[in-house]
């Protein structure tokens, strides 16, 4: 069989968007494949529940995203970029039994956050505008003007947080409008498009009560841009204005469900130290003002993969939570009446909807990078719905990961035998796993490779988004070790706050080594042969782990925050700073200092990799121009590659072909400083080999197969032994 490469990522499909149908008998989903080497094709299929082929649904034109059945099951409305000129996504409706795809806005702002309203005439939607694009009514129609709005020159900055990720907000607000369908029966020819909030600030989630009445989230607490502080307010459609702020609450969102006799899900942050802290799904019932808490005995915080929903009798909610390598569908009374009982929790979870008799939902696991399963409301049954990748799988040799279980850093006390088993609460008990190379033996010697996640307020699972790269390491030979030190989520709150007080370096470098020790005690583990690499907080916690250890042979550290001070000035999630350090740059600058890699570049021996997004505005590019600068003058083996056009996003969603390259330059330079491979280092060999270079397929699948000779030849000598709120994420 074949092995996995890094330009398998032109063959791989990724699900998402799972929309269960009104009768729960179909779901919607989005199928999204890489379409050359600068652009994404993503396009709705539609799956029986009971077992069937799913079907294309939309046309492969541009990119369709965020499916949405009408109540009656009649219409599917998504957005679109079909037909477009710019990446602007349009709303489109299209009868579900047959019939063409009708776009019904054409807006300057874009469309996302779809919502139908109860009766099926009506959809809520969010557009991000200016405030000249509203005043000139460019939000609710262009009329089919030719409009591009003009990049500013100069930018004029008056926000505190003006750019996010991958991009500037140029003055841009999120707003709610609605837009009707029944209009059109008026005479007019395009649906009418009523915006139902302004002003100079952000609106989100829009969500149904009834036929009239809307809730949304708004942030417009003093300086928005410097708390999570949200109030929760509703829009009477039929007065035509906002009513009343129904709550307010604290977290990164409001996360809204509503039921028609007045009964609001939401979520809830407590706001000191919120990213140490878990997110809770409270209730409030409008007509008694009572609010209940139905997480309030589970020690797990909600997953923002799944909105949480109302079941079909509208009494028992159904959310998500990381749960120890998994993630887990949960489901509750709203009243808070009982404890919350598990659905099913297994994989990484990729969206999930609630029908009249069942869940859809996508999940991930370590044989494959995510398919669309359905599960019976108590979760007694579950059925795969797809295999999106199955001709890909069927010709590769996949591993499967090995979970295991070991004592971190940092001691913890002994339970009353004398043990520290994390998994009941005592001791420090991390949770890793270990993948090995297709056709292993264990009677040779393999190379480590650690992999870091970022956030660090998050989880790792068997696989997610990090399957291809992966999968990739264990096809070149290498032995693959990743875990969820302290900080992780899934474990409880107590070890999230594990990295509180400034502990961002040391509590997970304990643990991960922790775990590096354990792996390498077996016999097939060279420890002469160890590379490790991060991207985000994982690109932190790579510099940190070289700047404080000589036991790996090669680092590949990307998007990494590697100054603190720095950092905290030129990112749009300074609150990570402030929260999970408790400091901040004119107050404790010399701690700050401290806690950053930059601190140890002179202790780094390691040749290391760096990697970046020029348009990265989560982690700005000058962490790692400051970093490659103090290595090249301390006589490091380095390099540092910048990918145009990039934002943070890079490895989950960049370019094709610059995702594929970041793939080809971290494995060969793991691979030039690795006694198991016989390959000149990468700082020797420019750029030949490279997938994304105009010859590289070709040179590469030759790379391939002298590795495969060279390994084959040296198994009687050395061959004996031989052989990844707001966060930073990986």
């Amino acid at each position: 069989m074949e092995t996995v490469r890094a330009d398998n990522y032109h063959d791989i499909a990724t699900v998402s968007e799972p929309r269960i149908s009104p009768e729960g008998d179909e779901v919607a989903f989005v199928r999204n494949r890489p379409d050359g080497d600068d652009e994404y094709e993503s396009t709705v299929y539609v799956v029986p529940v009971g077992g069937d082929e799913p079907r294309q649904f939309t046309v492969a034109e541009g990119v369709d995203n965020q499916p949405r059945w009408s109540p009656s099951g009649g219409r599917l409305a998504f957005v679109s970029t079909r037909g477009a000129d710019d990446d602007r996504p349009q709303l489109w409706v299209m009868p579900t039994d047959g019939g063409e795809a009708r776009q019904v806005t054409d807006v300057v702002g874009g469309v996302s956050e779809l919502a139908w309203s109860p009766d099926g005439t009506k959809l809520a939607f969010v557009q991000q505008t200016t405030a000249e694009d509203r005043e000139e009514g460019r939000d609710t129609g262009l009329d089919g003007e030719e409009f591009e709005p003009e990049e500013p020159d100069p930018r004029v900055i008056d926000r505190m947080v003006y750019r996010s990720k991958g991009g500037y907000f140029d003055g841009r607000r999120s707003h709610v409008y609605v837009l009707d369908l029944e209009s059109e029966s008026d005479g007019t020819d395009e649906p009418e498009i009523t915006r139902l909030t302004d002003g100079d600030y952000d609106h989100s989630g829009p969500e149904w009560a009834d036929e009239t009445t809307l809730y949304y989230g708004v942030k417009r607490t003093d300086d928005p841009d410097d708390n999570i502080v949200v109030d929760v307010a509703e829009y009477d459609l039929e007065a035509g204005e906002e009513t009343e702020t129904v709550v307010q609450t604290t977290g990164y969102g409001a996360f809204l469900a509503a039921t028609d006799d007045g009964r609001l899900a939401y979520a809830y942050t407590p706001e000191e130290n919120a990213t140490l802290r878990q997110t809770e799904l409270k209730v409030l019932d409008r007509e008694t003002g009572e609010v209940t808490t139905p997480t309030e005995s589970l020690d797990r915080t909600l997953s923002y993969a799944m909105t949480p929903q109302w079941g079909p009798n509208e009494e028992i909610l159904y959310f998500a939570t990381p749960d120890e390598g998994d993630f887990a569908i949960w489901r509750a009374p709203g009243d808070a009446s009982s404890d919350p009982d598990r659905v099913v929790a297994e994989g990484e979870l990729g969206g999930a909807t609630v029908g009249e008799n069942a869940i859809a939902f996508v999940r991930m696991e370590g044989d494959h990078r995510g398919d669309v399963f359905a599960s019976t409301l108590g979760g007694a049954e579950t059925r795969r719905l797809t295999r999106v990748n199955s001709d890909y799988l069927d010709d590769r040799a996949i591993c499967q990961p090995e979970e295991i279980w070991f004592e971190g850093g940092g001691g913890g006390e002994e339970d009353e035998e004398g043990g520290g088993d994390g998994k009941d609460g005592a001791g420090n008990e991390v949770q890793g796993w270990v993948l090995t190379p297709p056709d292993f033996d264990p009677e040779k010697e393999y190379p480590l490779a650690v992999e870091i996640h970022g956030g660090p307020h998050l989880m790792w699972t068997t696989s997610g988004t990090m399957w291809h790269e992966f999968q990739l390491l264990a096809s070149r030979g290498y032995v693959v070790f990743w875990c969820n030190p302290r900080g992780s989520t899934g474990y409880g709150e107590e070890f999230m706050a594990g990295l509180g007080d400034g502990n961002w370096g040391s509590a997970a470098y304990e643990d991960i080594m922790a775990g590096v020790d354990e792996v390498a005690d077996r016999d097939y583990v060279d420890e002469e042969n160890m590379f490790v690499t991060g991207g985000s907080y994982g690109g932190y916690m790579t510099m940190w782990m070289v700047g404080h250890s000589d036991r790996f042979s090669g680092a590949v550290s990307q998007r990494g925050v590697y100054d603190l001070n720095s950092f905290y000035g030129s990112t749009d999630a300074f609150k990570l700073v402030e929260w999970d350090f408790d400091a901040t740059p004119w107050e404790d600058p010399e701690f700050l200092w401290e806690q950053s890699p930059t601190a140890y570049a002179t202790e780094v021996e390691t040749p290391t990799l760096l990697i970046h997004a020029d348009e990265d505005y989560r982690v700005p590019v000058n962490n790692a121009e400051m970093l490659y600068l103090m290595l090249k003058k301390n006589d490091v083996e380095t390099r540092l590659v910048r990918y145009p056009r990039e934002g943070h996003e890079l490895s989950r969603s960049g370019e094709p072909k610059h995702v594929v390259d970041r793939l080809d330059r971290l494995v060969r330079w793991f691979d030039g400083y690795s006694d198991h491979h016989d390959v000149p280092k990468a700082l020797d060999r420019g750029d030949e080999g490279l997938t994304a270079s105009e010859d590289g397929e070709e040179d590469d699948e030759d790379e391939a197969d002298e590795n495969a000779e060279s390994e084959s030849d040296g198994d009687d000598e050395e061959q004996d032994e031989d052989v990844s709120r707001p966060d930073v994420s990986r």
